[in-house]
């Protein structure tokens, strides 16, 4: 065994961060993974003199065994920043808060493996200090925070390092409007309402407790700004520009999450004409991000396809990601599960794994 060593830090052990756990504790490498530091709500297990916490598949009782709470952030940089040999912060968690204190990890040496998209896909002068490419500064990787575990980011960043250019990237980026639209919008079938479609997708949870947080595009319009930003488009934030919203004006401001659905049948009406329109044409509607490089404008929103194109043929709640290039003019298609916690555990993972073996050297 190699006495290469890393030490990591984990924020969130809700279902993906339990998933990601589960995954790194089992994880057989020539380099050896010190878990210093677990938190989650309200408890966190602490290795003051950073020296592995013994968790095992075990892990969880550890955790639950914790008696003290989470470091607040600044005390987290203290003690990290102290690690005798490199450290890697893993965030787990959708958090705004800890993801805007991203840049204080990073100046201070600490690098970063994360699903959250907050901080990658808010201002651009935070994008920039992320990847201002210091030599004294933690390594940044947030693979899943587009596609979970599919390799999106890592094949734009390799292809674009080696002298290609992006031109334009398509695709669903949302599992859970990859569902819904894939339910609704069929060559076959022109009976079903989006309401229902909605309905199901909500108890079969694939929906955020809320829909409308998936419904109002802007999930979408965060991936859409990462992969914008790392093909050149200096894009200022995902309400720069046009992203359209599922959600009927009169229902955004609707209280409960109950009401919202009852009355959304009665908006069912433009949606059905858009569906007609489209399968006249034997077209099919997609919810799409879109990235055209040329002009520097992405968009969200819907769009027809025709039957035989991959959009058109995307089962259930897959992803896919169509990139067109210079070298690639006839697009990379990669198309996969986009969402699910052991996919996006191991599109963390993989993250973790990377930033490891530039760090030791392996």
């Amino acid at each position: 065994m190699s006495n290469k060593s890393v030490n990591v830090a984990i924020i969130g052990t809700g279902v993906v961060g339990s998933s990601f756990l589960d995954q790194i504790v089992a994880m057989k490498s020539n380099i050896t993974y010190n878990i210093i530091y677990v938190a989650e709500l309200s408890k966190a297990l602490i290795s003051e003199d950073y020296s592995p916490l013994a968790l095992g598949s075990d892990w969880a009782k550890a955790v639950n065994g914790a008696n003290q709470g989470p470091l607040a952030l600044e005390k987290l940089v203290d003690f990290l920043k102290k690690s005798p040999i490199p450290v890697i912060l893993v965030d787990n968690t959708s958090s705004a808060a800890i993801a805007s204190f991203y840049p204080t990890f990073v100046e201070n040496g600490i690098s970063i493996a994360t699903p959250n998209k907050k901080a990658f896909s808010s201002d651009l002068a935070t994008w920039d200090s992320l990847f201002s490419g210091k030599p004294t500064n933690g390594l940044v990787y947030h693979e899943a925070t587009v596609g979970a575990g599919l390799p999106i980011l890592g094949f734009l960043r390799e292809i674009i390092q080696t002298g290609d250019e992006i031109e334009k990237i398509e695709g669903i980026f949302s599992g859970t409007l990859s569902y819904i639209f894939n339910e609704f919008s069929t060559t076959t079938t022109n009976d079903v309402k989006f309401s229902d479609v909605v309905k199901v997708a909500k108890q079969l949870g694939y929906t955020e407790p809320d829909p409308r947080d998936d419904l109002n595009g802007l999930d979408v319009a965060r991936k859409v700004t990462i992969v914008a930003r790392i093909s050149g488009v200096k894009v200022e934030s995902p309400t720069s520009f046009p992203v359209q919203s599922l959600i009927p004006k009169p229902l955004e401001s609707v209280e409960s999450v109950d009401e919202f659905l009852q009355k959304l049948p009665e908006y069912d009406d433009e949606l059905t004409q858009l569906k007609k329109e489209a399968a006249e044409e034997n077209k099919v509607l997609r919810f799409i991000g879109k990235v055209d490089v040329a002009t520097g404008k992405p968009s969200v929103g819907i769009e027809k396809y025709d039957h035989s194109h991959p959009f058109a043929s995307l089962k259930g709640s897959d992803n896919v990601i169509s990139i067109k290039t210079k070298r690639y003019t006839n697009p990379v298609v990669i198309q996969g599960a986009g969402a699910g916690a052991a996919v996006t555990a191991a599109g963390i993972l993989g993250d973790v794994i990377k930033a490891a073996q530039r760090l030791v050297g392996a």
